[in-house]
């Protein structure tokens, strides 16, 4: 269960949003700017609402009533950003093992490896990556960390085709093997569809519907809603 119930400001842009989810993997879809990674990063514990309250299971990451505002280390969770921030003097082994704790065995970090097919890169530096294989060493460092719940922000943004693709692909491998609460920002219908089991549709910083990813597919298909629109200032 994802419960949001959170309030922001961000200079002028503001955002209020609740709602409650028992979806295992719920997606954030919306134009840019309109709140979706703001939402994210207060998630993470990385901006913090005016009021409220977020939990994932009934664990509370933040309660501004109960006094309970975790930092981002103790909230247990799995984040992939854009950008990837992998540490360029890292070996991709050494990245997918900073952060992760100790009980981790080497089977885990074999899964995980295999899974996100990283085998024949675990020597390399960042620098020799492609930008779909720098997705996915981001993708292994966050499941390594044994999160409670992993946090994809535009994971296949500025990706060629080619990578996109290979990316969504192992995407879909993580939700089949993986019994993992996921939070998912995107602005792509065709993400949200194939990785998200519920959508909650935002518009400037409000929640515009929650539904089913299938009747998101019915709507979106027919009105291409939200797909293409850039309207907000700030998120």
């Amino acid at each position: 269960m994802i419960e949001l119930d959170l309030a922001l400001q961000r200079g002028e842009f503001s955002l209020e949003l609740a709602l409650q989810s028992p979806a295992r993997a719920l997606a954030l879809f919306g134009p840019s700017g309109c709140g979706k990674t703001s939402t994210l990063l207060a998630i993470a514990g990385l901006l913090c609402p005016r009021r409220g309250r977020i939990a994932i299971d009934g664990h509370a990451l933040f309660d501004a009533d109960g006094n309970v505002d975790l930092p981002p280390a103790r909230r247990n969770l799995g984040v992939v950003f854009q950008d990837a921030r992998l540490f360029p003097h890292l070996s991709v082994r050494d990245n997918l093992r900073y952060g992760m704790p100790h009980a981790v065995v080497k089977d885990a970090f074999d899964d995980v490896v295999q899974l996100l097919e990283l085998s024949a890169f675990l020597k390399r530096k960042p620098g020799q990556l492609s930008g779909g294989q720098i997705r996915r060493v981001a993708i292994g460092r966050a499941l390594l960390r044994q999160p409670q719940a992993l946090l994809l922000d535009e994971p296949l943004a500025n990706l060629h085709r080619e990578a996109r693709a290979e990316v969504l692909e192992h995407l879909r491998g993580l939700k089949r093997g993986f019994a993992l609460s996921t939070i998912l920002v995107s602005h792509q219908a065709d993400e949200v569809i194939a990785l998200a089991d519920s959508v909650a549709l935002i518009e400037d910083g409000r929640l515009a519907a929650l539904e089913s990813t299938e009747a998101f597919k019915s709507s979106s298909a027919g009105a291409g809603v939200l797909v293409a629109a850039n309207a907000c200032a700030t998120g």
